[in-house]
């Protein structure tokens, strides 16, 4: 099977990279049932690339019916040593607009009915967690951002990703009090991928794009 050193899990809005050359659909079954999608494998500048639509590429899947676990597995079988999540996520302050980007750097888990590791079944461990996202490649990521001539566009380093369990958005009190904990965005993905992606030993950062605010803001 082909191998890809970069994984891009793609949420909603990126169902595919239009630069990817040499582009290879490649289905993979795992222990944990099917991921979300074909994997597209291609290249980027030189280098290979392994691309999943985390919704789906139809958008059929809710985030608590994400197979992250296949998601997951199905990168590392491709050899993926780095991966990169890009996801929409709202805003919890004023000066993380729309249309800002966020590369964060913490995660509060909010969710409630999701399977976020692969131990269990008898096999008992325990992982570190306290810094949930690769500072490299995190500083990376950013690094990227930062070169490319976005004018409207502002690029926060760090800041806190709280991952709620969805489908419905927060409640007024609910967004009131992730901003008294100084969170900075607010999505309903990332978590479980982050934990697999440590547990599997793959290096994993988030580029959280700001498409709203959360209903904490009066407009």
């Amino acid at each position: 099977m082909a191998e890809a050193a970069i994984g891009i899990i793609g949420g909603s809005g990126l169902y595919k990279m239009e630069a990817l050359k040499d582009v290879e659909e490649v289905q993979i079954e795992t222990p944990f049932g099917k991921p979300s999608d074909a994997l597209i494998l291609g290249t980027l500048d030189g280098t290979r690339v392994a691309f999943l639509a985390r919704h789906g590429r139809s958008h059929h899947l809710l985030p608590s019916e994400l197979p992250f676990r296949a998601n997951v597995y199905a990168m590392k079988s491709l050899g993926v040593k780095y991966l990169i999540s890009a996801s929409a996520v709202g805003s919890l302050k004023d000066e993380a607009k729309p249309l800002d980007m966020v590369v964060p750097d913490q995660f509060i888990d909010r969710t409630k009915n999701r399977i976020s590791t692969f131990f269990g079944d008898g096999i008992v461990a325990h992982i570190a967690f306290g810094d949930p996202v690769c500072p490299k490649l995190a500083a990376v990521l950013a690094d990227a951002v930062a070169s490319l001539d976005l004018s409207d566009v502002v690029l926060h380093r760090g800041g806190t990703y709280v991952c709620m369990e969805g489908p419905a958005f927060s409640t007024k009190a609910e967004s009131h009090l992730y901003r008294s904990w100084g969170a900075t965005v607010i999505g309903m993905t990332n978590l479980p991928e982050a934990k697999l992606a440590r547990e599997a030993e793959i290096a994993y950062a988030t580029l959280a794009l700001v498409t709203d605010y959360d209903c904490w803001h009066p407009d």
